[in-house]
């Protein structure tokens, strides 16, 4: 595996020290920046595009959930916290990682290795010097995004998302049973995914293609979709035409 970059942002000097040290035993790891406090780390991880991200949860002003949910692009996160209560309540419903403070070596061993398995299964990052900067801002199917629905909270993979759907000002997303909602707009998601997985069926919803089971024709040249998660989807008349392009139909 290549170098993991990674970025610490956590308010506690000492903390960061702490974490530098441990990951001193990992030589894989390289620490590209740290931050003391969410807009910093919102520069630096927009700057620095790091593969990993240590995340205080609890820091003065804006607190670590803040920080993801304005990221449109999440790197695989693990968090650090000295509040045990306050992080079995945040990760009750999800699967990320969250190491207790003060960090004990081989829990965060174990990390690191749940990290490298999650590494080694997302997709390989392209290092060609023709990539263009539009390119480089798309999403792919291996990246992540962090929703926040009042309690809940999930670290979710493009690739498993099957539908996006306006409600009033922001965004229902629909995966794995889950429908919680993303507070953007959907013009501002549909910027940022792959044009080859997704696809804008309407005015209201984006469509993730593999997640198609039946397509039907409709009322006045429109055409009706079905998932394999149960929705039934309307395409638009003019999206139609664009959709059997698409789809070779």
């Amino acid at each position: 595996m290549s170098m993991i970059k990674a970025v610490i942002v956590e308010d506690s000097r000492l903390a960061r020290n702490e974490l530098k040290e441990l990951i001193k035993n990992h030589g894989e790891i390289e620490i590209v920046g740290e931050a003391e406090n969410v807009d910093e780390g919102y520069r630096l991880i927009n700057e620095t595009q790091p593969d990993l991200l240590f995340l205080d949860i609890n820091m003065p002003e804006k607190d670590g959930f803040e920080l993801l949910e304005m990221l449109d692009k999440v790197p695989i996160t693990v968090f650090t916290t000295a509040f045990d209560e306050y992080a079995i309540k945040s990760f009750e419903y999800n699967a990320l990682d969250y190491i207790l403070k003060p960090i004990n070596g081989k829990r965060f061993a174990k990390a690191i290795e749940k990290v490298k398995a999650q590494l080694e299964g997302s997709a390989p990052v392209s290092n060609e010097e023709n990539e263009t900067t539009e390119a480089k801002e798309k999403l792919t199917e291996s990246s992540q995004i962090f929703i926040k629905d009042g309690d809940k909270c999930w670290l979710v993979k493009i690739g498993d998302i099957s539908l996006f759907e306006i409600v009033g000002n922001y965004t229902r997303v629909y995966f794995n049973g889950e429908k919680p909602m993303l507070y953007k707009s959907l013009n501002q998601v549909e910027e940022k995914l792959p044009e080859h997985n997704f696809f804008r069926v309407n005015r209201q919803q984006i469509i993730n293609v593999n997640y198609i089971s039946n397509v039907v024709p409709w009322f006045n040249g429109k055409l009706k979709l079905t998932m394999n998660t149960g929705e039934e989807v309307e395409v638009s008349r003019r999206q139609s035409y664009i959709f059997k392009d698409k789809m070779s139909i």
